[in-house]
């Protein structure tokens, strides 16, 4: 039986999300806490993960409160191997797929959403690069994805790694914040060109993730779109 599991996650965060989303797909028992990015505690980066970053888990180790991880657990981070932990440790689950070549494919479309979609999302709202990229990067993972169904067939952890991408690209260019530097009525048309019928496809798979009752437990819209609001309000302010 798997041991006590604490993760460690704010809500904006697409890869905190991913690990989130893999834990209840397991139908693991786990405790969360919310990092505050914007302040975060000296525990966390002394006790949980030197780097800082969110998610993190604990494994193991005697029930103490959050905010005190125990030097008994044993403390783990990156999404992508928090992921693999996760169907290691509920292989009841099927989070990756028992055929092996199927596996190996579920593998692949993870490397593609991280190596090619995730810095093409990232570098048009946060760093003011065309979209084009991004638009590019969609195509790939649409062309990857079976006539219906999920990104190899049954929900697997490739699934994890690209749903809350998805969601959350939809948020920040609803919300289309100065940070990233759009011309006037940008976002509106990134919006309109994702319901064209060329994505068609990923429009399907878009509604067929949020569906899922796992997506629906973590993912608040409003939620995410206020602290993503509140994230980069902090990071253009001025400082002293």
């Amino acid at each position: 039986m798997p041991e006590q599991i604490n993760l460690y996650a704010t809500y904006i965060s697409p890869f905190s999300h991913m690990v989130n989303l893999a834990l209840l797909e397991a139908g693991a028992k786990f405790n969360r806490y919310e990092v505050d990015l914007t302040n975060k505690p000296d525990w966390f980066i002394e006790q949980i993960n030197p780097v800082g970053k969110v998610p993190a888990i604990t494994y193991g180790g005697p029930n103490v409160p959050l905010d005190q991880p125990s030097p008994e657990s044993v403390k783990l981070a990156e999404s992508r191997v928090l992921l693999e932990f996760i169907a290691d440790l509920f292989p009841e689950a099927r989070l990756l797929p028992e055929d092996l070549v199927v596996r190996a494919k579920a593998r692949f479309f993870t490397e593609v959403v991280q190596s090619r979609l995730i810095p093409a999302w990232q570098g048009h709202f946060a760093k003011g690069q065309p979209v084009e990229p991004f638009v590019v990067a969609l195509e790939e993972v649409q062309a990857l994805l079976p006539p219906s169904g999920f990104a190899v067939g049954e929900w697997s952890i490739a699934d994890a790694t690209v749903a809350p991408i998805l969601a959350r690209a939809e948020v920040i260019f609803e919300l289309n914040h100065p940070i990233s530097g759009w011309a006037e009525g940008e976002s509106h048309k990134i919006l309109e060109l994702l319901d064209e019928p060329r994505f068609a496809r990923i429009k399907q798979y878009r509604h067929n993730l949020a569906a899922r009752p796992a997506f629906k437990a973590s993912f608040d819209k409003a939620v995410v779109k206020n602290g993503f609001k509140g994230f980069f309000d902090f990071l253009i302010q001025p400082r002293k």
